[in-house]
């Protein structure tokens, strides 16, 4: 089964056509971890930097990671809450593999600002 990701060994948010996925070849885990996640805050709009962890058990998808990185900064623009961000992405990241959203779980650590860290698990 031939299966053709785009973003993957294309430079930059040009090739972005979504969340890219590939079967499964069977792990039973997997974690992403990327501390390249901004969006800014939507009262202030000071920008808001994040560690996010993307947690999941496959069925018979997996998530390319390239995509996930573009998907990502996609956000450096928006103005979301912490909060409703983590949900966002798990509720997009679940429809890719399409996994139930409980399949999947993603946690954002949100950096110091204003002394205050936030971190939010959906």
């Amino acid at each position: 089964m031939s299966h053709e990701l785009v973003a993957l060994g294309r430079a930059g948010s040009d090739a972005y056509v979504g969340l890219e996925t590939f079967p499964n070849p069977g792990v039973a885990r997997v974690e992403l971890v990327s501390d390249e996640l901004t969006a800014v805050c939507p009262i202030t709009s000071q920008p808001d930097f994040y560690t996010a962890t993307i947690a999941y058990r496959p069925g018979g998808l997996c998530l390319e990671s390239k995509s996930l990185k573009i998907y990502l900064s996609r956000f450096h623009d928006q103005g979301v809450f912490c909060e409703a961000l983590a949900v966002r992405i798990r509720d997009e990241v679940a429809a890719a593999l399409e996994l139930d959203a409980g399949a999947v779980e993603v946690s954002l650590r949100q950096k110091a600002r204003g002394g205050i860290t936030i971190a939010a698990v959906a």
